[in-house]
């Protein structure tokens, strides 16, 4: 069972490079019950990872990571905790099928195609992050493009000053004769400081001509600076988002090719545009929308300018090689050999092909090359049929940590219900509070429910925690159905117990497996449930709590049939 060590609050944030194993196994017991070895495997595969980055580079390459393979039934968390594991550390995630892949030379998914489902992941993830560093500086520009589009600046043009009068002295014009000697002409000379006192005053006259139109054109500039300052308030405030703004918009109406391979389509990873940039230009046409509707618009093309893809690829990638995650589900669907009967396609050939990706290969993806020597697989499968050593030998090798999960116990159904931090109880208390009603649970109908919940799994199939959801369902159907109806109906003086309405059976279950016969007496209706009216600091609320007894009215006469609760629970 999980430990819940004391001390962890649910809102710590731990640097992952300090996270040791028992708190990487208190950060998923927030979300996942029980399953302490599971946990352990893969907090002790993460510390090795944040080991393995901190040594020398010749002696990193050559530890590779320890896969594992978690053997369980559907339903007791193998999914869940490698889920969480990759928000916790922020890695690249990726969970897929083994059944769904097909062995090379048959139509469809081939195995490569989970390591570049992997790096888009990854580019999804880098370039969210990016978009965060530049999203405020984006939206300023987008700010400032839509603030010319509404109101757009004017133009002054600029004004010319008259230059100053020239003082030199004039130069002695001179000429040649016939014999080519040089004479000097005669200079007529006039007054130069009469003629430079005239023009200097002109110049001055000029200046103040120019000073003062160039104030009278500031005037307007000003006007401007001071609407525009006043129209993006208007604009920050929500005013002006059912205005209409006419803007060039990407045309998305691009020529498209279909080629035709036997290859797969994730095979066929060329982009025509970069190969003949000129054929496809980026045409533009002018679209009106609103101005909200346009801002959104500019922030998204302000973004993905500031965004350099390059980088974003180039992170990706090593993020991918150096801390990516798989997670291979139903594993126990290939596993197996055949003696090839038949043309189907091999189990067998599917664990060949996988081989060489879990054991370091180089795939190549539209983005480059990436090798996958670093990348952790973890497999998954209930083994009802067939069991780990039904693999290939060469694949068992490359998953040396095998972890065994159990089946859930009414102890467990109990916690699920309450502990996690996003548990169903406090999913559907927040469902209905929506509709002004707070719902509880007293701790004897939790434990009704998980009793039910367990001798379901034990007489059918066994589905783990999912079936804590039908039986939640089946006990919240009638309380989620006339919650509504409680608001718009007249409101009626509490009792002494506070009691301001009731929620009966609406429509009783019949089955058609097992129709009533004529003379054998029904079951007495259970009393409605009450809804009360509590006073608190803040108001009144409308409570209703969910006790043994009701439980066992919403789900008892299902469970008894086992017909029925085949196909209802």
């Amino acid at each position: 069972m999980a430990i819940f060590l004391p001390g962890t609050a649910e809102d710590q944030a731990l640097a992952l490079d300090e996270m040791t194993p028992r708190e990487i196994v208190a950060e998923l017991d927030k979300y996942v019950v029980g399953q302490h070895a599971a946990k352990r495997a893969v907090a002790i595969a993460l510390r090795n990872r944040m080991r393995r980055q901190k040594l020398a580079p010749d002696l990193a390459d050559e530890i590779m990571p320890k896969n594992i393979i978690m053997i369980g039934p559907t339903g007791v968390g193998k999914t869940e905790i490698a889920r969480r594991l990759a928000k916790l550390t922020n890695s690249p995630f990726l969970k897929v099928e083994a059944s769904k892949f097909t062995e090379v030379g048959y139509v469809g998914r081939d195995v490569e195609s989970m390591i570049r489902d992997l790096v888009e992941n990854a580019i999804d993830m880098v370039r969210e992050e990016k978009l965060e560093e530049v999203e405020d500086k984006a939206e300023l520009s987008a700010e400032d493009r839509l603030l010319d589009l509404l109101l757009p600046p004017s133009s002054v043009p600029p004004a010319t000053i008259p230059a100053p009068p020239a003082s030199a002295s004039q130069p002695v014009p001179v000429e040649t004769n016939h014999t080519g000697k040089v004479i000097e002409l005669p200079v007529v000379t006039v007054d130069e400081d009469h003629t430079n006192d005239h023009a200097q005053e002109n110049h001055d006259r000029a200046v103040a001509q120019h000073e003062h139109a160039q104030d009278l054109k500031d005037l307007p500039v000003l006007a401007n600076a001071k609407e525009r300052d006043k129209l993006r308030q208007q604009f920050r405030e929500g005013k002006l988002d059912d205005k209409t703004v006419e803007i060039d918009v990407r045309d998305r109406n691009q020529p498209s090719f279909e080629i035709i391979s036997t290859q797969g389509s994730e095979d066929m990873d060329i982009n025509l545009k970069d190969m003949i940039p000129g054929l496809f230009g980026q045409r533009t046409k002018k679209r009106k929308m609103k101005v909200s509707e346009a801002f959104d618009y500019l922030v998204q093309e302000e973004e993905g300018r500031l965004i350099d893809m390059d980088q974003v690829t180039r992170v990706a990638i090593e993020r991918v090689e150096d801390s990516g995650m798989v997670f291979l589900d139903e594993i126990d669907k290939i596993a197996g050999r055949e003696g090839g009967h038949g043309p189907d396609v091999s189990r067998e050939g599917v664990q060949r092909d996988i081989l060489p990706i879990v054991e370091g290969t180089t795939v190549s993806t539209k983005y480059g090359m990436v090798s996958t020597d670093h990348i952790l697989f973890i497999a998954a499968g209930a083994f009802h049929v067939t069991k780990p050593s039904d693999l290939i030998p060469e694949l068992q090798g490359r998953f040396p940590i095998r972890v065994e999960l159990h089946s859930l116990t009414v102890s467990d159904f109990v916690r699920i219900l309450t502990e996690p931090k996003s548990s169903l109880v406090k999913q559907s208390t927040a469902l209905l509070e929506t509709e002004g009603l707070k719902l509880e649970f007293t701790p004897e109908a939790l434990e009704e429910m998980a009793q039910f919940a367990f001798k379901v799994n034990e007489t059918t199939e066994n589905i783990g925690a999912r079936r804590l959801h039908t039986i939640m369902e089946r006990v919240l159907d009638e309380i989620s159905f006339q919650a509504p109806d409680l608001f718009k109906a007249a409101k009626s003086m509490p009792t002494q117990e506070g009691v301001i309405a009731e929620i009966g059976p609406s429509a009783p279950i019949v089955s058609e497996l097992a129709p009533t016969k004529a003379g054998v007496a029904t079951e007495p209706q259970s009393p409605p449930l009450p809804v009360i009216e509590r006073k608190t600091d803040t108001g009144t609320e409308k409570v209703i709590v969910i006790d043994p007894e009701y439980v066992r009215q919403q789900v008892a006469s299902i469970v008894k049939d086992q017909d029925l609760s085949r196909y209802i629970l």
